[in-house]
């Protein structure tokens, strides 16, 4: 992305930010905009290893805790140092955990200014779709298909593809479950759909009469 001014620097960071809760912690796009650094807290494990989680208040009011990975939190650090907050929240701050651009978290992360707002977020990812889609489809002929389908992604499409990539890489479906804050394996295993087209095609290659 351009970082040749201020602004265009503060949107990266931002962009950067946003895709990571979107796709690494599976967030809804309302849930980015309703909760706050200060609900990222540390524990310590059964083996005494620290562990750093995120509250999140999500649909229909329900809590859950998203792990926060080693990956999450450095970009969490990388953000706040770029908006000139200390690298990490403390509890009970309640700077948003996306904010507009400009805007500021005051003495010891105190809120003063409203979180990214829902459509914001949402323009902000479409217009970055569209974008990589331009790239790609100026490719090659090949390419075309696959932007046009780029073109189409939203928010939601992150969600979607952190939930299929994690069933791929064989995470405990129930895990998948309590991250995403899905009420049941039902909606989870929704994405499982990937290694079903695979073993349609395995058993279809492979289990055979050949009468």
């Amino acid at each position: 992305m351009p970082r040749d001014t201020a602004r265009e620097l503060a949107h990266a960071a931002r962009v950067r930010w946003l895709f990571t809760l979107l796709y690494l912690g599976g967030l809804r796009i309302a849930e980015v905009s309703a909760n706050a650094m200060g609900q990222f807290f540390v524990r310590r494990d059964a083996d005494g290893a620290m562990r750093w989680c995120l509250t999140v208040h999500g649909k229909g009011g329900k809590e859950r805790l998203v792990p926060a990975t080693r990956e999450m939190m450095t970009e969490l650090s990388r953000y706040r140092q770029h908006l000139g907050l200390s690298a990490l929240p403390t509890s009970n701050e309640d700077t948003p955990l996306v904010l507009p651009i400009g805007a500021t978290a005051g003495n010891g992360g105190t809120q003063t200014c409203a979180p990214l707002t829902r459509a914001a977020q949402h323009a902000i990812v479409k217009d970055v779709f569209a974008g990589a889609a331009a790239r790609l489809r100026e490719r090659d002929e090949i390419s075309v298909a696959r932007a046009d389908m780029l073109e189409k992604a939203s928010a939601h499409w992150l969600r979607h593809s952190a939930g299929s990539h994690m069933a791929d890489r064989q995470v405990d479906l129930r895990m998948v479950r309590d991250t995403l804050g899905h009420a049941s394996l039902t909606t989870t295993s929704l994405y499982l759909h990937i290694d079903d087209d695979r073993r349609h095609q395995e058993t279809e290659e492979k289990h055979r009469i050949d009468w």
